[in-house]
């Protein structure tokens, strides 16, 4: 430790203002050229959901940062050789980009209750990652959901921490491991309470004691830092009406001091945006709050601007700035970033044979069959015998894309088998081991038969969204309250960006790509009412004296009483992925049902049960699951 800390200061030493303020920058690459990490002396730069380069295939994204790298590497008398990272959402799966294997969303993972499986998973992600030439997820999610309105709750593998404490930790080890060139850089994320808020709001205020911080939203993170991880990204929520980007009790007194991050503390997309109207003001409150780089879109070269003037002022301390840099050399050093070979010449980059291959495709199908939730099972309908004579309906039977759901390949998901190169449907894995089935001509159900079908296989359920889209917003609940800058409360600046907008610079670096739905996902969690094709698709096969089993693609507990009344089996598949061939293991009964709730099921849209809650009353409570074979 001694001599790594020697050299980070021997490297300070070295460093002017303008590369020490370089480093703490982390530029959206559709802003940023390789000339200008140079001349900027850039520390970092990342991809938001759906920017990729060329056709985005793997040799387009080793071609980008080996560009990156190399320019970072370019060393004279006003620019010191630090390479450059580069940062990508790669949160179920390296889901950026086309051929890569897909792994179930955390709640489905939350529900298999296997440490083992995870760390697997993660093992798999890292290499699929490192064979793009890229350093860096911002994962694992660790948040700890306590609504299910929230439009990031798939995000979250429990609403309770005590699974979550033991999957930190273990994924951390999986990307992480021995920081080799098979490894990258692990980020837990989002620190603090971001499943916290009022009415599951995203980016809203959780409004919950420090007593239930502590034993909810932070033992996770505790575990993950033990474990060795190397960064941690701020919340866009705030606590208690102040912002988690400016808190600085949070970033620095708890999260560094108490808990002893020695890592990069990492802002969300644009994040300092919203700590106040004066965006200098907002990167002064930022970076003395404790936030060590800075993930910025358009914005990046008023930054360097602004911080440089401040520093020279003397707002910004600068042992602080010194702190910041120091923190991501240390990450640089640990992650052996000073003596890998450039991007290009990596060992998985060179042999990329492990991307989307069949060995990372078992791990997530295993995932998929370990994640499946049998709510109900009438007369022993399940599992089904593979020689019936079965119609597969419902909108989500045949699409890779919906059963993917949101942060694959766009920002918003993707709606078809196209886009999601390898793996099956659902109904494709059916289709492999089931000679007789056969498939809704316009997945209406309409066709149905009982002359020609013995039992309906009805897919349903949610399509894909990411993070505010996702917000099941009540009306009248989407406007944020006032928020503070600061944990004194000092002045109070107003969101700007409450209720659904998600801003502009964020649609200014998306501009080119399609936005799914341009709101909140609905106003309540009743599919009968969101998705009322999925229930009339039900009735047009029971009507005609045809049993049917649901499968359910979601990402969070629904109201389904009335589909749960219509049907004879009902699975929930949560969002599992590429991999559909692990439902068809399951159904068929080669494999018995292992998943257990890790979210209690809600009898209401305004039921918010969480185990442990007084008179606790969910339709089905945490840990149900039913199986082929009864429990001893």
């Amino acid at each position: 430790m001694k001599d790594l800390e020697h050299r980070i200061t021997e490297i300070l030493i070295k460093m002017n203002l303008d590369q020490k303020v370089g480093q703490i920058v982390q530029a959206e690459r559709q802003f940023v050229t390789p000339e200008a990490v140079k001349e900027y002396h850039i520390g970092s730069i990342l991809s938001g959901g759906g920017s990729v380069p060329g056709e985005n295939r793997p040799e387009d994204w080793i071609q980008m940062n080996d560009a990156y790298w190399a320019a970072s590497m370019e060393e004279d008398d006003n620019h010191l050789a630090i390479p450059t990272i580069y940062g990508i959402d790669a949160i179920h799966g390296n889901s950026n980009v086309k051929g890569a294997v897909i792994f179930p969303h955390n709640i489905g993972l939350g529900a298999t209750d296997d440490p083992d499986l995870i760390e697997r998973i993660a093992v798999a992600t890292a290499r699929e990652i490192a064979a793009t030439g890229i350093d860096w997820t911002f994962a694992p999610t660790i948040s700890v959901a306590r609504n299910d309105h929230w439009g990031r709750t798939y995000e979250s593998y429990a609403e309770d921490p005590d699974i979550i404490c033991k999957y930190a930790p273990r994924f951390v080890k999986g990307l992480q491991g021995n920081m080799g060139e098979e490894k990258v850089i692990a980020c837990v994320k989002h620190w603090v309470g971001d499943g916290a808020t009022e009415h599951g709001i995203d980016q809203g205020d959780a409004g919950i004691s420090e007593e239930e911080l502590r034993r909810i939203h932070i033992p996770a993170y505790r575990t993950a830092i033990e474990a060795g991880v190397l960064s941690v990204m701020a919340s866009l929520n705030s606590w208690n009406q102040v912002m988690c980007h400016g808190h600085k009790y949070l970033l620095t007194d708890l999260l560094k001091n108490e808990l002893g991050f020695q890592g990069i503390v990492i802002s969300d997309w644009d994040g300092i945006d919203k700590l106040s109207d004066d965006y200098a003001e907002a990167a002064v409150i930022g970076l003395n709050a404790g936030l060590d780089m800075f993930m910025i879109t358009d914005k990046w070269k008023t930054f360097i601007q602004q911080v440089k003037k401040h520093v020279e002022q003397g707002q910004i301390p600068i042992e602080r700035l010194d702190d910041a840099v120091r923190r991501i050399l240390r990450v640089k050093i640990r992650f052996n970033m000073f003596s890998k070979p450039r991007p290009a010449l990596r060992k998985l980059v060179k042999d990329s044979s492990c991307f989307g291959c069949k060995a990372h495709r078992e791990i997530a199908r295993e995932a998929v069959r370990k994640s499946l939730v049998l709510l109900k099972n009438e007369e022993s309908i399940l599992p089904l015998h593979k020689q019936a004579r079965i119609l597969v309906a419902g909108k989500n039977a045949n699409n890779r894309g919906h059963q993917c759901g949101g942060f694959t390949i766009a920002w918003q998901g993707v709606k078809d088998n196209d886009s999601i190169i390898g793996g099956t449907s659902i109904w494709e894995g059916i289709k492999a081991v089931a000679p007789n089935a056969a498939l809704s001509v316009d997945g209406s159900g309409k066709d149905a038969d009982p002359e020609n079908h013995d039992v309906g296989l009805v897919i349903i359920g949610e399509l894909p969204y990411a993070e505010m889209m996702g917000d099941i917003r009540i009306a009248g609940l989407s406007k944020s309250k006032k928020m503070s800058n600061n944990p004194d409360n000092k002045s109070n600046e107003e969101n700007k960006t409450s209720g659904f907008n998600t801003g502009l610079s964020y649609k200014t670096a998306h501009a080119s790509m399609p936005i799914m739905g341009e709101g909140p996902y609905g106003t309540h969690l009743y599919l009968h009412e969101l998705h009322p094709e999925d229930l009339s698709t039900i009735l047009n096969i029971t009507n005609k004296g045809i049993p049917v089993v649901v499968i359910l693609i979601c990402g969070r507990p629904l109201v389904v009483n009335q589909e749960l009344e219509a049907s004879k089996g009902f699975v929930v598949a949560w969002l599992p992925g590429s991999e559909g061939q692990g439902v068809a293991d399951v159904i068929f009964g080669d494999y018995d049902f292992q998943g257990k709730l890790t979210f209690s099921w809600p009898r209401f849209d305004d039921d918010n049960w969480n185990i442990g809650d007084e008179n606790y009353h969910p339709l089905f409570p945490y840990g149900y699951g039913l199986r082929y074979k009864k429990e001893k």
